[in-house]
């Protein structure tokens, strides 16, 4: 599958670049801070903000089925992804370049935002299904975290450098130009990432995935749940990880809503994000290469399960800063471990499938936490998000602990 040195090195190079091109784009078009920050100027509800952070994952639901349909029948996955990704971040150039158009219209704008955001966002859908079984293909078990990992932790120390610009200007340019501005910055990043996937070397001797036909792929996702027990703890372990991951847009609007942060206090809650996000990334990729992704899903759980209680005690805005800290460590760590989990329990000539089942199901759990929320929130503040958080810790270290190590100790399917 990988017996060309000289093509893993090669591949290596380029998911290192991958990780270096990418995390910037996150700092400058950042669903955890940025956004948050730029609906909210714009006057947007609470559920107009949620229901852009559920975006991802109501977007991913849908579209997954029609990438899983178009992986399994792509003979050169490398390339049939990164168009889709060229087509993606086209797409919201479009939107960046209609905001001066709409500059005066808040309520135009915002809604013009949230439907480009979820055309955006349908491309999402394409992510895990391609890179996943690119990264299993492309690159021994050995190597499929340390490396990509130091990428991802370059990649995120230019997008603290990046998020130190966010204040600069945001105060230089005026609103909303100056989101513009970030926006655009981030698209160039975005556009050079989906380029290095382009440049991705495949062994046409890899072995091919099953192809299949849209409607054999969506009755072949239950089947899949059903044959493999491993894949179904993986699913109980990871599923509640996930759902605390979708609620740090939340922690952004507490800080708005409750301690009145200001551009200042955004930029460094991106910075945080992302120099954690760094950090997480180093030390996860080579744990995991070294002891195995369910351990880090251990510790992921371990920072949720911290970040639930700390936000929970958090009287000022500083205390929120370590909660924000912790969720970000888990969330970074979270991506990591997923894909490296999705190999091990997934058949090679199945894994678009095994994929897209597991992302259509934390999509859905996502999607309804994330948009039941704000009317929760309105009403009773913020305490039951944070104890949400703390519940999806404890459960998916219960998980890991006492059902996934045992599965993944003897093999199980």
């Amino acid at each position: 599958m990988y017996t060309n040195q000289e093509d893993v090195r090669h591949n290596l190079k380029m998911f290192f670049l991958d990780g270096v091109s990418f995390m910037p784009s996150m700092a400058l078009i950042s669903i955890t801070a940025v956004i948050p920050s730029f609906l909210n100027q714009l006057g947007a509800t609470t559920f107009q903000i949620a229901l852009a952070a559920s975006m991802s994952f109501l977007c991913v639901l849908l579209s997954q089925p029609l990438f899983g349909f178009i992986a399994s029948r792509s003979a050169l996955m490398h390339k049939t992804f990164s168009k889709i990704l060229f087509l993606q971040r086209f797409t919201f150039l479009i939107f960046i370049l209609l905001i001066p158009i709409f500059a005066e219209a808040n309520t135009t704008l915002v809604h013009l935002f949230l439907g480009f955001w979820a055309v955006f966002n349908l491309f999402v859908g394409s992510y895990a299904i391609f890179f996943t079984p690119l990264v299993i293909r492309l690159l021994p078990p050995d190597k499929r975290g340390g490396f990509r990992g130091i990428g991802q932790a370059i990649g995120s120390f230019i997008g603290v450098g990046m998020s130190a610009l966010i204040p600069v200007i945001l105060y230089r340019f005026a609103f909303p130009y100056n989101y513009m501005v970030i926006y655009a910055l981030g698209v160039v990043f975005l556009f050079i990432n989906a380029g290095t996937f382009f440049l991705l070397r495949e062994n046409k001797d890899a072995e091919p995935t099953v192809p299949m036909r849209l409607l054999e792929y969506i009755k072949g996702m239950p089947g899949a749940v059903k044959e493999s027990s491993t894949f179904r703890a993986m699913i109980y372990t990871c599923s509640f990880l996930s759902i605390a991951n979708a609620l740090l847009t939340y922690y952004t609007l507490f800080a708005l809503r409750v301690f009145y942060a200001t551009e200042t206090h955004i930029a460094l809650l991106t910075g945080l994000a992302i120099l954690s996000t760094a950090i997480t990334q180093i030390i996860f990729g080579y744990v995991a290469d070294k002891y195995g992704p369910r351990i880090t899903a251990l510790i992921c759980a371990i920072f949720v399960t911290a970040a639930g209680i700390t936000a929970l005690s958090a009287g000022s805005l500083n205390i929120l800063f370590v909660a924000w800290v912790f969720a970000n460590i888990a969330n970074a760590g979270f991506f990591v471990t997923a894909t490296l989990i999705l190999g091990v329990v997934s058949p090679p000539s199945e894994m678009p499938l095994y994929v897209g089942v597991f992302n259509t199901i934390t999509a859905t759990l996502s999607t309804l936490i994330v948009l039941v929320l704000p009317p929760i929130l309105e009403g009773l503040g913020f305490v039951p998000l944070f104890s949400i958080v703390l519940a999806c810790g404890v459960i998916s270290l219960m998980f890991n602990v006492l059902v996934l190590r045992r599965r993944m100790r003897i093999g199980e399917v």
